[in-house]
Formats: structure tokens, C-alpha cells, sequence
């Protein structure tokens, strides 16, 4: 049996996204019991030219929801880029779970045949909609999650492997 383009996109952005959401908890978490300003932990990035902890939830949100729309045809909700609590954070990664749950199966029909128009900056790219999926959708979707995970462990956020990969 293989696997359907709906199988490898809706759940495997719900999943990452509740663990995103338990890590931004783990986050508010250390800096209660440490005496942080949240500000601290929010507005923390790896490198001065790279999104801070805010931003990273934000992208994966967006990459999340943008992928779906892009290979199911189901408009997206937009969100603007206002968060700055934690609170926050939780309540967005909460509404783009609700927009992706409520996408149909069906609507994923053929959609690995897909043309899919990734316009960026000056950059315009046709893909077919598994090609789409494998080498833009998911790795830019990790690469946020796991951005915003090592944000948290190098301030030091008592964070390991399994609170990346989450419940098994």
C-alpha cells in the first residue's frame, strides 16, 4: 500500500506542530523558573540574520498551511505576524491545526500531478505536487521546527531528542 499525498502532509504537520506547541510551553517553562523575561526567550535567535523563536513558529504555521493549500486547493486562513507571547504562539500553532484537520482527504485527489507555482522574490518554480511536497513543503517545515527547537536548547531549555520527536 502506498502512501497518499494526504497521508504525508496533513498528519505529519498536525504531529509536529502539537510537539512545536509543547516545546514553546517548555520554553515559557524555562524562563518562569530561571527569572527570564520572556522577551528574552521569544526574541532569541541562533544568528543575527536568522528569524528569532516568534518568527520560526510563524514560518512553520505558514509552510504548514501554504503547502496544504498549494496541494489540496482548500484556501488557507491568513494569519498576521502579531504574536509575541508564548500564549500566543499556542493559539496560532492551535488555529492552523484547526485549518489542517479540517481539510478533506479528498481533496489531496491527483494532487501529486499537481502544478504547483512557488513564486519567491524574483524566483518562479513550476514543480509537479510530489516533487513540490519532498523538496520544498516538508524540509522548509522542518527546517523551522528544528530551528525553533535549537533556539530553545541553546538557551539552554532542558530539551532532548524525544521532546523533538515527540510522544511515540
Amino acid at each position: 500500500m502506498s502512501l497518499s499525498m494526504y497521508e504525508a502532509t496533513i498528519p505529519v504537520f498536525i504531529r509536529a506542530l502539537e510537539v512545536l506547541s509543547t516545546l514553546v510551553t517548555q520554553g515559557e517553562k524555562y524562563a518562569q523558573e530561571n527569572g527570564l523575561d520572556p522577551k528574552q526567550v521569544l526574541e532569541a535567535r541562533l544568528a543575527s540574520d536568522m528569524f528569532n523563536l516568534v518568527q520560526q513558529v510563524q514560518r512553520a504555521s505558514d509552510t504548514s498551511k501554504a503547502t496544504a493549500e498549494r496541494l489540496s486547493g482548500e484556501p488557507a486562513p491568513r494569519m498576521p505576524d502579531t504574536e509575541s507571547t508564548f500564549d500566543e504562539l499556542r493559539q496560532r500553532i492551535a488555529k492552523t491545526i484547526t485549518y489542517l484537520k479540517s481539510v478533506p482527504a479528498k481533496s489531496f485527489a491527483g494532487s501529486e500531478n499537481r502544478t504547483v507555482t512557488l513564486t519567491t522574490g524574483t524566483l518562479k518554480r513550476d514543480f509537479k505536487g510530489d516533487e513540490y511536497l519532498t523538496t520544498f513543503g516538508l524540509p522548509n517545515f522542518y527546517f523551522h521546527i528544528t530551528t525553533a527547537y535549537g533556539i530553545l536548547r541553546h538557551l539552554g531549555v532542558p530539551i532532548g531528542k524525544k521532546d523533538f520527536l515527540g510522544p511515540l
